[in-house]
């Protein structure tokens, strides 16, 4: 059989876990998928899948076969593509994700100018405060904020943010402005977390790391409302900078305790697809690397 085929079987069956998904997704009969992937198996002479009666999973050799399997298949769409003309101009499906508000502010004018430009594409935007599993989710492309702990995927930096501490003018007038990480249990808190009556806030005196222990006066689960707290002047709140950018230069809210902010973290586009990702994948990269770095809420 031929070699890419048996790869696009065994790439099918490993995700989805099942001959019998593949076989659907490849309109295949199943005795056919698994006659391939035994054929793959003795060719290459290592087991590739664990079968049971209720899973199937990749060994550690298949998922080693796996990732070079995709890219294999991806540099062969890539030819087909570039021979055929389409790779000049991005088509199909897309599948991007980034956290709630950051998803709001700074990538969805991405995608609308993405699908603005290109026509023939569309795009599923899964924006969520969690992190996303590209691979098991079905992503294509993700915005990161902080340390990335996959090294896996191929990463491109776009910029920083920062946690600041902030409040209304008006309220710093009426208040006083804390000097120190302690004043702030003389100072209604705002705190955009899990409904918890005990949160710490880390943060850095003469570069060594400190933690206030905080009982906040207000607990929300979104942050839009613990911004809006802030701006109407209730208390303190801490939340990351680009969360905040339209209020700050707007003159709604004002740092304070800038001097114990901790290290800035960095923010990254991540895909799966290296040099051979498709020209929808390439081009919506590249306009929001360019759109991230030229933000100067971001840098």
């Amino acid at each position: 059989m031929d070699r890419l085929y048996l790869m696009t079987v065994f790439v099918a069956v490993a995700e989805a876990e099942s001959f019998a998904g593949a076989a659907r997704r490849l309109t295949l009969s199943p005795p056919a998928v698994t006659r391939a992937v035994a054929t793959l198996e003795e060719r290459l002479g290592v087991k590739l899948l664990h079968r049971s009666t209720r899973f199937v999973r990749v060994t550690e050799a298949g998922q080693r076969y796996l990732e070079e399997s995709r890219r294999v298949i991806a540099a062969a769409d890539e030819a087909d593509e570039a021979a055929q003309g389409i790779n000049r101009e991005p088509r199909g499906h897309l599948v991007v994700t980034a956290p709630v508000l950051f998803g709001r502010m700074y990538v969805m004018p991405g995608i609308v100018d993405y699908l603005q430009r290109f026509p023939a594409t569309e795009i599923s935007a899964l924006f969520l405060d969690r992190v996303v599993n590209l691979l098991e989710e079905g992503v294509d492309v993700g915005i990161r904020i902080g340390e990335l702990a996959d090294s896996s995927y191929k990463a491109l930096r776009v910029g920083q943010v920062r946690r600041v501490i902030c409040a209304s003018p008006a309220y710093l007038q009426h208040n006083g402005v804390p000097q120190q990480p302690d004043d702030l249990a003389q100072h209604p808190l705002i705190v955009a977390s899990n409904l918890n009556p005990h949160v710490e806030w880390r943060l850095l005196r003469n570069g060594e790391a400190v933690t206030v222990r905080i009982k906040p006066r207000l607990t929300v689960t979104s942050n839009d409302a613990a911004i809006e707290a802030a701006v109407r002047g209730l208390g303190i709140t801490r939340l990351i900078s680009y969360q905040v950018a339209p209020q700050l230069a707007a003159g709604e809210l004002k740092i304070v305790l800038s001097e114990f902010e901790p290290a800035p973290v960095p923010v990254h586009v991540v895909h799966r697809e290296g040099r051979y990702a498709s020209a929808k994948v390439r081009a919506f990269i590249d306009l929001m690397v360019e759109r991230l770095r030229a933000d100067p809420s971001l840098n």
